[in-house]
């Protein structure tokens, strides 16, 4: 049923996950060469799901039941080899199913319901790649792929109001439309001020799901904590950058460079060895999600 994966890991984190990649430099080889395999699957399926002028809803359900029924998919044959339950994966893709059509969310809890699906399951397969044993660990992995998603929708407003896709809740900014976020930073343009300051609220929310994921490090095997730790500071640095300067980031992708990377880098070294991960408590920041028990 699916078509082929380039199961190419680091072509793929290369390429497309920069900051992933960046941060993989600082886990053993075998975690970062399942991470790549994950990002690339991952990948696969969020092209699909973007493909501009045509519905993938079809195709995207029945790889949902491909999962469900054929043991020796590409996907199943990965989850089963690093014990991830395909009830997370097949929530991921329903999650891309809803970007099939003209997505507009309506509120906070849909926001982060939302972002779950597309990340939230993300985090909970890493953790299960990096040996996670403790089930205690899943809330974190969870909140710590919603924090990374709240950024990438932070980031790329214009961009996903181009594909007909508002993220930023209704009731945050009332009466928005996509012309409203098409013509960002146009002097015309009345709602660019509430814009700027939903682009604050969601990177604010981000920061709250950052420190939940955080408060799950002392789960991860040592060996990976530091490699997860970088990553997630990396992938928060693009939030702090767009709100130094929103306005300057309506209509073109925030990245790091390289002297960023590396700031952010040493400083997460620096507090990984001198400050201790018992200091992040998880607070309770939203209702339960699906397979937070498994």
């Amino acid at each position: 049923m699916m078509r082929n994966i380039d199961l190419n890991s680091t072509k793929t984190l290369k390429k497309e996950g920069k900051s992933f990649y960046w941060a993989s430099f600082f886990l053993p080889q075998n975690s970062k060469k399942n991470a790549g395999i994950l990002y690339s699957i991952c990948r696969y399926f969020d092209d699909i799901a973007d493909k501009k002028y045509e519905d993938q809803t079809k195709y995207l359900k029945d790889s949902i039941e491909d999962i469900k029924n054929n043991e020796n998919n590409t996907v199943n044959i990965f989850l089963k080899r690093n014990k991830i339950h395909k009830s997370i994966f097949i929530d991921l893709i329903e999650g891309l199913i809803l970007d099939q059509k003209n997505i507009k969310i309506q509120n906070t809890e849909e926001l982060i319901k939302y972002s779950y699906h597309v990340a939230g399951t993300v985090g909970l397969m890493m953790s299960k790649i990096i040996g996670v044993k403790d089930k205690k660990a899943a809330r974190s992995a969870i909140d710590l792929g919603i924090g990374m998603q709240l950024t990438n929708i932070a980031r790329d407003v214009y961009e996903d109001a181009q594909m007909k896709r508002i993220y930023l809740p209704a009731n945050w900014i009332p009466n928005i439309s996509l012309t409203n976020l098409k013509n960002l930073n146009d002097s015309n343009n009345e709602k660019d001020n509430e814009i700027s300051s939903a682009i604050n609220k969601t990177i604010n929310l981000s920061e709250k799901f950052y420190k939940n994921g955080f408060s799950g490090l002392k789960y991860i095997p040592l060996s990976t904590r530091l490699g997860i730790f970088i990553a997630a500071n990396v992938y928060k640095g693009i939030g702090v950058k767009i709100k130094k300067n929103k306005k300057k980031y309506f209509r073109e992708r925030v990245y790091l460079n390289f002297f960023e990377k590396s700031l952010i880098t040493f400083t997460s070294i620096l507090v990984f060895l001198f400050i201790p991960f018992i200091q992040y408590q998880y607070e309770k920041i939203r209702n339960s999600l699906p397979n937070e028990n498994l």
